[in-house]
């Protein structure tokens, strides 16, 4: 079924600085109030990845608004901080340093990018700040001894492993691969290589795209010319939709496949038709299909703040919030940022309605759930 659709579109469209000011309030119940507890995130409002910023934001208040309908957590009301780095890795850290040395936040949550997370990881273990759901799935963030740091989404490598056998299996060994080039592109590359390494296939070309889409004329001219059997992407932001774009009207028979962070809902929407065949990976249940009780959940929650549309991203961020309500419920009404830790790592085949997070030993990594989907002409996911 995969295969069928996946192949038959495209004929069819034819130095981080320690400073005392920084961790001031370490330990300190920052963020913290008798009536309410305020949670901060740094990510994309502007920039190229603005879209998934908004996206975030959204799932967050789908859920904060659900979870304070009912009372909020132990008589707490949630609140969200929000603070833009326009996808820049040095805004990401000082906008983390902001918010902990002015005392804020009492944790933090679904911070988007692999190089900003990146940027920001060091000064959440210094400053031993819970930090639930970052928006990478880079390997290189899952360190042994983080004990901060609590992913919800399945890894890149998960991701890529998953995709690279699917195409392959198709029997495309010539795979062409696009990459951003910055950290989370170069960490794609290495995951792809060593998958095409694992299935005896190597790469028939690779190119790194600008963070900005700058160099995309040379960037397809490369590809095309390698004459691969199928493109994979380890592109994210507005840069993408360019590039889909261009690349099927240089090549409007080539397969075109990418990872969750490909695409977010506004990238989708502007492909339009375009987006037809795209073949994606998926690191939580399809938004729009209601099936699953967790999925129910979010589009009612979304539906009460006026959202009728639905998105892999504002998803993810729902549920990663769900996840710190479930840690900070368990904490207790008299929480502290360790009994968080410690409720937080004791979640354990901890079922949201359809999925499930399990936090077994430090590096936490909650789920390893990859699902495959291609994109029809409305934009949704088919089949």
């Amino acid at each position: 079924m995969f295969r069928r659709r996946f192949l038959s579109f495209a004929p069819q469209l034819a130095a981080l600085a320690a400073t005392p000011a920084f961790i001031r309030n370490a330990y300190a119940q920052d963020g913290l109030t008798a009536k309410a507890i305020t949670i901060g995130s740094t990510g994309a409002t502007s920039g190229p990845l603005a879209g998934v910023g908004a996206e975030l934001k959204l799932g967050v208040d789908a859920a904060m608004g659900q979870i304070n309908a009912k009372g909020g957590v132990n008589g707490r009301m949630l609140q969200f901080q929000m603070l833009d780095d326009a996808y820049v890795p040095q805004r990401s850290a000082d906008n983390v340093k902001k918010m902990i040395g002015d005392g804020s936040i009492f944790a933090l949550m679904s911070c988007v990018g692999t190089p900003n997370n990146t940027a920001i990881v060091p000064l959440i273990e210094e400053s031993n700040l819970p930090y639930v759901g970052p928006r990478s799935g880079a390997s290189s963030l899952r360190k042994p001894g983080m004990r901060n740091v609590f992913h919800v989404r399945a890894s890149f490598t998960d991701e890529t492993q998953r995709l690279v056998q699917r195409i392959v299996s198709m029997g495309i060994k010539d795979l062409a691969v696009v990459y951003l080039d910055n950290d989370y592109g170069k960490e794609v590359l290495a995951d792809v290589n060593r998958a095409l390494q694992s299935q005896g296939a190597k790469a028939a070309a690779q190119a790194a795209l600008a963070v900005d889409g700058k160099n995309l004329n040379e960037v397809v001219d490369k590809i095309v010319a390698g004459k691969p059997g199928a493109v994979l992407l380890g592109t994210a932001g507005s840069a993408s939709v360019g590039l889909i774009t261009a690349l099927k009207k240089a090549s409007p028979m080539l397969p075109i496949a990418g990872l969750s962070v490909t695409l977010a809902g506004d990238g989708i929407k502007a492909l339009g038709a375009a987006g037809s065949g795209l073949a994606l990976t998926m690191v939580f249940p399809d938004p729009y299909r209601a099936k699953l009780q967790v999925v129910r959940d979010y589009q009612a929650a979304m539906r009460a703040i006026g959202q009728q549309e639905f998105s892999l991203g504002s998803l993810e961020s729902y549920i990663n919030t769900q996840v710190m309500a479930e840690g900070l419920e368990r904490a207790g009404r008299d929480v502290t940022r360790a009994k968080l830790r410690s409720a937080l790592a004791g979640l354990q085949k901890f079922d949201l309605g359809g999925f499930s997070v399990d936090y077994a030993a430090p590096p936490f990594a909650g789920s390893k759930f990859v699902d495959l989907g291609v994109l029809g002409a409305g934009g949704r996911f088919i089949g």
